[in-house]
């Protein structure tokens, strides 16, 4: 058990995580992007067409921050919307040739923060990073508080 709150894992999980989306929303800021935005454009790069709805739910994003998101991503046309023609009810969003475009430059810069994160680590070490860190998404998804 770890006495100290900062060398506790989900206190270095939170740290890390902080100072992973600030290093990414510089990185990304060139390309008029947000680490935020990053969810979404690979959630709609695996799709033609999602709803809101559908598109929190793969990207893991609330549904009032995703509005807003998604309000942003429309103003910069990165991402398109059109009715469904099953229900007229439903708005569905897909990425612009522009957003697929970005997609392509994300990804670079992405790779080179993973790159920096990870320097030292042995291949083994990182496969058991990814390992523990997955199974901790695992428990803290299936009963959330």
């Amino acid at each position: 058990m770890h006495s100290r709150f900062g060398s506790a894992p989900a206190a270095l999980i939170n740290i890390a995580s902080r100072a992973l989306s600030r290093i990414n929303d510089r990185r990304l800021r060139p390309l008029g992007l947000t680490f935020a935005q990053m969810p979404v454009l690979a959630a709609l790069s695996k799709a033609d067409a999602l709803s809101q709805k559908e598109l929190a739910g793969l990207a893991r994003i609330e549904q009032p921050s995703m509005a807003q998101l998604l309000a942003r991503m429309d103003r910069d046309g990165l991402i398109q919307r059109t009715v469904a023609q099953h229900d007229r009810r439903v708005t569905l969003l897909s990425l612009t040739e522009t957003g697929l475009a970005k997609l392509t430059q994300v990804r670079s810069v992405l790779f080179e923060t993973n790159d920096q994160a990870l320097r030292g680590f042995s291949a083994e070490e990182i496969d058991l990073l990814v390992d523990l860190l997955t199974r901790l998404v695992a428990n803290l998804e299936e009963n959330p508080a």
